[in-house]
């Protein structure tokens, strides 16, 4: 296609809305990606990226399906606060969740501070060709999945002017989402054999839901609530245009403060998330507020995420990824290693419970998407008796707030040169190491072994066993 318009984006999304189908389809038959359990939106990228112009040019993808991404991220970023209607105090959420908070939060921070630091030496050391910001990219695809790395890469885009961020983003984002799912799935299987795991000891456990991506009846759960009337306006039409109501806040935002702010970019994903914070403000004070279904607005955004996931990996330069091979690859390293320290070191001593349900999770969240660490979560605790997924989803309205800032505010840092990424890494890193400190104080230091029971865990263990047996089903829990 030679010409853009609104025709050839329809196209573009067409044609991938058909890979999606297929991918899904082969999800649900082929027994071996089941067992990988890779996501469908991942195997549609692949599909496009070899179906696409750079390789076989069957999909006439246009030149301008690469700025989807970017675009995409700036939808899912305007449904975060959007349908949020109850107040969190964190006094309440520390003390509530504890260590899941602290912990959690200290990953987002640890693997940021270690890319920059650890990560920004190697890179001046081995690599002293790249740009001095390429270490940031790999925490930004490995944390944050492809919508991190296409937002980071978008602002180091537009600062730098260096057109390579995004597909070098968007790389990283696919390793660590393969590294968290092969990664994950090898793990856990250690676990299994070693006796870290709590609640199930056996693969075999595994819902098959979770493998063919095909939910029964039986087990099917409610999208969301009717707010509105059809009649006036159908239900997902008013929520669409509530996250569409703050992209464009966003994007006025963005060219307001170029014009009052020369030479500072502010990310106009982030400002949409400020737009979404703002419409909610003045939809609870009017009284709308609760006819928004926050389970619908959630469904908006990971939709976006998976034409964005889909899109990032479709629209990878090869010819980038070869350039850059190297330093990518030391990069990954670097990431799945500071990953398993997550697990081993942090998670197994400071975890006060289920440490391995707990530590599997960050694994999980931190090499792709928070959807991989549900995912392996679900392994080991296929009924969230640990509570990992509740109590981080207590956390994860500070943990947001956190993590918004690092994506905002750290590449406009870290583009000044050499010294800032080093004095960026290094502040991250001992905000990283303080929160581990805090947690082994308040909550102590674990020295069990990893089969050993900790607090709490035997009473959750005898009732989960219990309610297995009542429903007939095998139990191999010890």
């Amino acid at each position: 296609m030679s010409t853009f318009g609104p025709y050839e984006m329809l196209l573009d999304f067409a044609f991938m809305s058909v890979l999606l189908f297929i991918a899904q389809f082969l999800r649900a038959k082929i027994k071996l990606i089941q067992y990988l359990y890779l996501p469908s939106s991942l195997l549609a990228g692949v599909a496009g990226l070899l179906l696409g112009p750079q390789f076989a040019n069957v999909i006439p993808f246009t030149s301008q399906a690469g700025s989807y991404p970017y675009l995409l991220v700036v939808v899912l970023f305007a449904t975060l606060f959007i349908g949020n209607s109850e107040k969190q105090s964190l006094k309440k959420v520390i003390n509530d969740v504890g260590d899941t908070f602290t912990l959690n939060m200290a990953a987002e921070f640890g693997q940021f501070g270690i890319a920059l630091l650890v990560g920004g030496f190697i890179m001046a050391s081995l690599f002293p060709e790249v740009t001095h910001v390429f270490s940031l990219l790999m925490p930004a695809g490995f944390v944050g999945g492809h919508g991190y790395a296409a937002a980071i890469g978008g602002t180091l885009e537009q600062m730098l002017n260096w057109d390579e961020a995004v597909t070098i983003g968007q790389t990283f984002a696919t390793f660590g989402l393969l590294t968290g799912v092969f990664g994950g799935i090898v793990l856990i299987n250690i676990a299994i054999r070693n006796g870290s795991t709590r609640l199930v000891k056996s693969m075999s456990q595994m819902p098959e839901s979770m493998r063919t991506g095909l939910v029964p009846e039986n087990e099917r759960s409610v999208m969301g609530e009717d707010t509105i009337n059809p009649m006036a306006m159908d239900p997902l039409s008013w929520h669409v245009l509530l996250v569409l109501i703050a992209v464009l806040g966003g994007y006025y935002a963005s060219e307001f403060s170029a014009k009052i702010l020369p030479g500072i970019t502010l990310p106009m994903m982030s400002l949409s998330m400020l737009a979404g914070v703002i419409l909610q403000f003045i939809l609870n004070r009017t009284g709308f507020g609760k006819y928004v279904d926050k389970r619908i607005i959630t469904r908006i955004g990971s939709s976006a995420s998976d034409y964005l996931l889909a899109f990032g990996v479709a629209t990878i330069k090869i010819s980038v990824v070869i350039k850059y091979a190297l330093p990518i690859l030391v990069l990954c390293i670097l990431g799945f290693t500071t990953c398993l320290f997550f697990v081993y070191g942090m998670g197994r001593k400071l975890f006060h419970n289920f440490w391995f349900e707990r530590s599997i999770f960050i694994y999980g969240w931190t090499t792709g998407v928070v959807a991989i660490g549900v995912t392996l979560l679900r392994i080991v605790d296929p009924e969230f008796k640990s509570k990992t997924l509740e109590d981080y989803g207590m956390a994860y309205v500070f943990i947001s707030i956190v993590e918004v800032f690092i994506v905002s505010i750290t590449p406009v840092f870290i583009s000044q040169g050499w010294s800032s990424v080093y004095i960026g890494g290094a502040v991250l890193t001992a905000i990283f190491l303080a929160l581990m400190a805090i947690t082994a104080i308040k909550y102590g230091i674990n020295k069990q072994k990893v089969n050993e029971l900790r607090v709490g865990e035997e009473e959750i263990i005898k009732q989960y066993m219990k309610e297995k047996s009542i429903k007939g089903d095998n139990v191999f829990t010890a």
